[in-house]
Formats: structure tokens, C-alpha cells, sequence
């Protein structure tokens, strides 16, 4: 397995209606100089047994599916930094290990005494860029499947409303800037989304859809 060399991470969670998921689109290629990225990841959450240890360990294997050759990662997510510190930033620094693996992987956590708990969906779209820090923002429509492993019949768990990420990986010495400049970034979304620490929900932003009818007139021409 290849680990990544980062091992935290800065995140930001929000949702947005359907319905101005164009316009959001519009408003990030603007912002990021960058072309979208197609996203469909089968993601599986596994959770060891007891026997594996007192405290409960979970891992989620990704599955990018939109390659030629699906691709296989496994991540583990570690809990958040506490502390008058992480009280005082606006995104949540959590630690994170991600390694690209073989398609074998699941047999091996399988082998490990490991058990599924559930697997998801994700359809959407994703643009990687740099603005201070190596950011990346997801918008994604969540999907659960009605047979396992049935990636073909799956179907939307919030039906009109998909869930918009934004992460930058950090170590112990850059965290602080990274979620500087993640803060910073999420600043020009504000009027189509409210973007929080995961756990936050913060609905809807009612200046939606207002932003979204101005920026499908202007077609992104806006410089921001």
C-alpha cells in the first residue's frame, strides 16, 4: 500500500438544494481556474469486531469508479483536535490516514475480523486546486444501495439535496494555515451555502437561490 505523506486534515461540511448545484458549479470553475472532475465512489464502511481491540476501529474503502480500472483507497479518519485552539477555527482538524491499495482490500479487512456496517454512493463532481493550500471541494449527491454491493440500483438517501466538502490535508506544522486558507476560500460561497465543521447543520441558505439566478445570468462572468 502507498500511505499519504499528509496526516491531517482540514474539513468543512454543507448542503445545497439540487437546484442550484449548476450554479455553484459556475461559481467554483470561476474561482478555482480548474476543469471538474467526474466523481463516483462506492465507499464501504467497515467496523472491527471486539476481539480486534476494546475500542472500536472503523475504515472506509473507496472505490473510484470512474477510472478505466476502478481504484481502491483505504481511509481512516482519527478523531478531531480539541483544545482552546481547534475552538477558535472555523473548520475541523482532524487526523487521517489514506493509502492506495489493491482490489483485494476488502478481502483482507474481511480476513482481519472486520465487518461491514454500510456503503454508500457518491455521484457528483469534485475540483482539486491551490489557493493558499491544496484544496479540494466535493459536491455530491449520497446514495445508498439497496443490495450489496449493487452500485447500479442505488438511490438517493436526501432526495433534491446533495453535500458539498471542502478539504485540504495539513500536518502538525501547516494546520493552522491550511485552515486559514480553507476559511478563507469558503468565505466566497457564502451566498449559496454555509459550509461548518462536520456535525454542524446549518440548513439551507436562504440567499440560495437569489445568488444562483445571478449567476446563471451572468454565466460566471463575475470577477470575484
Amino acid at each position: 500500500m502507498q500511505v499519504s505523506l499528509a496526516n491531517m486534515e482540514c474539513v468543512v461540511q454543507g448542503i445545497i438544494e439540487t437546484q442550484h448545484v449548476e450554479a455553484l458549479e459556475i461559481l467554483l470553475q470561476g474561482l478555482c481556474g480548474v476543469q471538474r472532475e467526474r466523481l463516483r465512489i462506492h465507499e464501504i464502511c467497515l467496523k472491527s469486531g471486539p476481539h480486534l481491540g476494546s475500542v472500536t476501529s472503523e475504515v472506509r474503502l473507496l472505490c473510484d469508479l470512474e477510472q478505466a480500472e476502478p481504484s481502491w483507497t483505504v481511509r481512516h479518519v482519527g478523531g478531531a483536535m480539541r483544545g482552546a485552539g481547534a475552538e477558535q477555527i472555523s473548520v475541523l482538524v482532524r487526523s487521517m490516514v489514506e493509502s492506495k491499495t489493491s482490489k483485494n482490500v476488502l478481502r483482507l479487512f474481511y480476513t482481519l475480523g472486520y465487518k461491514l456496517d454500510h456503503e454508500l454512493l457518491r455521484v457528483g463532481f469534485s475540483f482539486n486546486f491551490y489557493r493558499g493550500a491544496q484544496i479540494t471541494v466535493t459536491v455530491s449527491s449520497i446514495n445508498k444501495m439497496l443490495k450489496l454491493h449493487a452500485t447500479d440500483e442505488a438511490v438517493p438517501v436526501t432526495p433534491g439535496i446533495q453535500m458539498v466538502e471542502v478539504t485540504a490535508p495539513a500536518v502538525a506544522e501547516t494546520y493552522t494555515e491550511v485552515a486559514a486558507a480553507v476559511s478563507s476560500f469558503c468565505e466566497y460561497l457564502a451566498p449559496l451555502l454555509h459550509l461548518s465543521k462536520p456535525g454542524i447543520s446549518t440548513g439551507v441558505v436562504p440567499t440560495a437561490a437569489a445568488a444562483a439566478a445571478s449567476l446563471m445570468s451572468d454565466g460566471g462572468g463575475t470577477t470575484l
